[in-house]
């Protein structure tokens, strides 16, 4: 029997995380140069670095530091929440793109702290 080990397409969060920061960076590469500039770039790399670090924390060999970047992903959550409210309230983006990454981060979220838990739970060190 050959033995199935997790990979990284398997993981809901990243895979949510990834679709949604190019979502994303469809919308902020049409803005102007002031937009993009200020908070477009910040957007950007905020939605990006939800999945980029759950990507690097999968491939850390400690569930320590595993859980360190899978926290840190979380982190990149909220600043996105914050920067898709300033998006809609400056009229960048419409209620419909902001309700959809809204929603989808609102996904994303509770499948980050499920994959935390089940770090901590299933790692031995």
């Amino acid at each position: 029997m050959i033995k199935k080990f997790l990979s990284l397409k398997d993981i809901d969060c990243y895979f949510l995380s990834y679709n949604l920061s190019n979502y994303v960076w469809n919308i902020v590469i049409q803005w102007n140069y002031f937009e993009k500039n200020s908070l477009g770039s910040q957007f950007a790399r905020a939605i990006d670095s939800i999945s980029s670090n759950i990507a690097e924390g999968f491939g850390r060999y400690n569930k320590k530091d595993k859980v360190k970047f899978y926290r840190y992903s979380m982190g990149s959550l909220y600043e996105c929440l914050d920067w898709n409210q300033k998006s809609m309230k400056r009229d960048l983006i419409t209620k419909e793109d902001y309700n959809f990454i809204f929603e989808n981060l609102q996904k994303i979220k509770p499948e980050i702290y499920s994959l935390i838990n089940y770090t901590n739970l299933k790692l031995k060190f």
